[in-house]
């Protein structure tokens, strides 16, 4: 028997590329999406199931199916998409829902695989140039995502200390870049004007779309329990961001800048988050040894990933024009997929 899979978020952009890359591994018998909207990818043999945001149906579905693996990626990273009650209950009560519906009697589920983020280190003057999976924070949270990932976070490490028969695998991701990811980060890049803090220059780091992917994958076929760190070889300081962009440097003033940045907010010319503002003015550098020990290579650097995006962009910029967006609609794909009017492809 192979490899049963079941993918939160599917609904999302990290859900869906993550369904799309079990759909293709052949130890994987069944592939499950969980999502509250319809897809914006096509699936060709995953099939799709709505939820609300807290996943409140997902022990009836894991009793179901008999899924051996869960991969949870609707955890939310970015706080301009969701307000902070909502992102609560994403983070957090979509998360607690799930560790139920994995640890309850007579649970199939025998790994859980969490995408969380670099944002649970956080970014301040008292914090390391390099955090490693063991680095405590120096500060409590200070944003409502930071603070939601941290809560979901202590709700894996209890469940995983319960459940000693579960693996339990959580990636911390840096800041990804890639030419289909919508981030504050990528969305500064493609305008002409990229925040900065005026008398600070700090180093981050990132890591590609491809590599996050690669590392979901790397971790479920190893079967590796533990918190690993993702990210791209290297770091860049943020003016060499910036001139790689070919973009030109909006100086913030360091005091209220947050302030100082809301009316350009308003006005659409950058996006700057309260976790952005930290990172720009602080930085944040992971120690990715541990995956890299379980075998595991990275295609992308931090800066590979960057000249990546910068590629994509201007190649949007010349061309003018984006494919349609893709919409599941259930009916549609039934036909594709059952009715006798589809002609067989060579090789079905």
């Amino acid at each position: 028997m192979g490899r049963r899979v079941l993918v939160t978020g599917a609904d999302s952009f990290w859900g869906g590329r993550t369904v799309q890359a079990f759909e293709a591994d052949p130890d994987t018998e069944v592939v499950l999406g969980l999502g509250r909207r319809s897809p914006s990818v096509p699936f060709e043999r995953a099939e799709f199931v709505r939820a609300d945001q807290t996943y409140s149906i997902l022990s009836r579905i894991v009793r179901a199916t008999q899924v051996d693996t869960i991969i949870h990626t609707s955890m939310v990273v970015d706080s301009t998409l969701i307000r902070d009650r909502a992102m609560h209950e994403t983070n957090v009560i979509g998360t607690l829902n799930l560790l139920a519906a994995a640890g309850a009697p007579g649970s199939p589920v025998r790994h859980v695989v969490v995408k969380s983020s670099s944002l649970v280190y956080g970014s301040s003057a008292r914090d390391p140039n390099v955090f490693t999976e063991d680095t405590p924070r120096a500060a409590p949270p200070a944003t409502a995502v930071e603070r939601s990932l941290v809560e979901a976070e202590s709700l894996v490490r209890d469940f995983a200390l319960d459940n000693p028969g579960t693996l339990v695998s959580v990636l911390r991701c840096a800041n990804v870049l890639g030419p289909g990811l919508d981030t504050p980060i990528s969305r500064n890049l493609a305008r002409p004007l990229f925040p900065v803090v005026f008398g600070y220059d700090p180093l981050v780091a990132f890591v590609s779309e491809d590599d996050v992917i690669a590392a979901f994958a790397h971790v479920v076929r190893g079967q590796l329990p533990g918190v690993f760190n993702v990210a791209g070889r290297g770091r860049l300081t943020v003016s060499e961001v910036v001139a790689i962009a070919g973009a030109r440097a909006l100086p913030l003033s360091p005091l209220q800048t947050s302030w100082a940045a809301a009316p350009l907010v308003r006005l659409g010319l950058i996006d700057f988050p309260p976790e952005l503002a930290s990172l720009l003015r602080y930085g944040r550098g992971m120690d990715t040894s541990r995956l890299r020990r379980t075998g595991f290579e990275y295609r992308d650097s931090s800066a590979g990933a960057l000249h990546d995006l910068v590629r994509s962009i201007r190649l949007r910029r010349h061309a003018g024009l984006r494919a349609p967006a893709y919409t599941y609609e259930h009916d549609v794909e039934q036909f594709f997929r059952h009715s006798p009017a589809v002609a067989p492809r060579p090789g079905d």
